[in-house]
């Protein structure tokens, strides 16, 4: 790099210099050398470029500045002395000649913005960073356009400063201006950058792109669907996984473990359900008590009522207590097999450990009287020993108390009937034209007194 930047300031050096304004101010109107002043010039300038003696150069130089030198002279000689300060890796001494030579106006307007860009890869290659980028700045001021390698200088000098999100738009054109056929080298570079400034959306992105690479890379599945999660875009790290597991990549519990509870986060119950029973069956999630009781809730709430029994079944086994016996009743319940669900109470209850064995004697209550086995429901409900078993009890109170008074409204409607019909006979017998009903009508309306009688004795 030095040698470019010695090489463009030397040709600054021996440009023309006709019309460069002088420290004052004022037009130089001196537009050649001296014949001795030339030969010193031409000394130095030789040893420099033709024989790559920058020692001599430097030799030929001050003796051109022991001289007495018109403004012409003197511009050409703080230009070439730059070039051979980088030489010598004087670079300080060849920033302080390039700067002169600005301050003093030798330098053409035509050729500023190269001067810039020179003095800011002199300060680059001193690892004067802070110097580099403020002439960088100045050759941006004066037009200069960075073009793909420039941005990639500038990126990594922000990036070594610390300076993440000054480096980041450089970094990303050069992503742009390589396209697809970018270095791998890029696209870490600006991972690194995306992972500084927080911005793991684009960083999942931006992995999305090398995951196209590769598709086998699992390190940038993880990462893709680490850097979303973390980025607060839930659902694409959820599509990440399913993608994962859809493609075979992922194989451990744990890993399986995690699209299940994704699918359910996401409000999806029944497709973790079906996954998780999959995974099961093939042994690779392990069909424990834990693993069982999720899936049924998950059929539960999927409200696959008739999935789940089976499962609640399998995990009852395994239960240390009740309390799978008695969601297997309550499940039976809700499908109305009231007989499967007394069963499974019953085993509930006797398991023990339920938080709330009134709850089961009422469910249990509940299935006899479905079935009408009154007497068994009451019992039930008396078992309970619970506001609801007492609110049961008292429901079919009043359901027979109810029963009874219908049963005695129609009888006294039958004793009634009989009263009628036994008046109009009378009526009837007087002109005699009663039918031969008439001949019966006390001993039917005796029995249905008496019936009733009895009724009303019974309550």
């Amino acid at each position: 790099m030095m040698k470019r930047i010695m090489k463009s300031v030397a040709t600054i050096a021996i440009a023309a210099s006709i019309g460069v304004g002088t420290a004052a101010g004022q037009v130089c109107e001196e537009t050649q050398f001296s014949s001795t002043n030339a030969q010193n010039y031409l000394n130095a300038e030789t040893e420099l470029i033709v024989n790559d003696n920058p020692q001599a150069a430097l030799v030929a130089l001050n003796a051109l500045k022991a001289q007495e030198l018109n403004c012409y002279e003197e511009g050409a000689a703080l230009r070439l002395g730059a070039a051979i300060k980088i030489q010598t890796n004087d670079l300080e001494g060849a920033v302080a000649d390039l700067l002169t030579a600005i301050q003093r106006g030798y330098i053409p307007a035509t050729e500023l913005k190269t001067t810039y860009y020179n003095i800011s890869q002199i300060y680059l290659s001193a690892d004067n960073k802070e110097k580099a980028l403020e002439y960088f700045g100045k050759w941006m001021q004066q037009g200069g356009v960075p073009d793909r390698n420039q941005s990639w200088t500038l990126a990594v000098l922000y990036q070594q400063m610390d300076r993440f999100g000054d480096a980041l738009p450089w970094a990303e054109k050069v992503l742009a201006a390589d396209g697809a056929n970018a270095d791998r080298s890029v696209y870490d570079f600006l991972i690194f950058l995306y992972d500084k400034t927080g911005d793991f959306a684009k960083k999942a992105e931006l992995l999305e792109l090398l995951l196209a690479r590769d598709p086998s890379d699992r390190r940038l599945w993880d990462a893709i669907a680490g850097d979303y999660f973390r980025g607060g875009q839930d659902r694409k790290a959820f599509e990440v996984q399913k993608a994962m597991y859809l493609g075979g990549i992922l194989q451990t519990e744990d890993e399986l473990m995690r699209v299940v509870n994704f699918y359910n986060s996401f409000d999806v119950p029944y497709a973790a359900a079906k996954i998780l029973e999959k995974e099961m069956n093939a042994g690779r999630i392990s069909a424990n008590y834990q693993r069982l009781e999720l899936l049924a809730n998950l059929y539960q709430v999927a409200r696959e009522f008739d999935k789940a029994i089976p499962v609640i079944e399998r995990a009852a086994q395994m239960a240390p207590d009740g309390k799978m016996y008695e969601r297997l009743g309550r499940s039976y319940s809700e499908l109305q097999e009231w007989d499967k669900a007394e069963e499974a109470l019953i085993q509930a209850i006797n398991k023990g450990g339920l938080a709330d064995a009134g709850l089961a004697w009422v469910l249990v209550g509940q299935s006899r009287y479905e079935r009408d086995n009154r007497s068994g429901a009451r019992e039930a409900f008396r078992n309970a020993n619970n506001r609801g078993g007492r609110g049961w009890v008292d429901f079919m109170a009043a359901e027979d108390n109810t029963a009874r008074a219908l049963v005695i409204f129609e009888a006294q409607n039958e004793v009634n009937d009989y009263k009628k019909e036994k008046e109009r006979c009378k009526d009837l017998e007087v002109i005699g034209n009663a039918p031969e009903s008439c001949l019966t009508v006390d001993e039917r309306l005796a029995g249905a007194e008496d019936a009733l009688r009895e009724l009303q004795g019974n309550i």
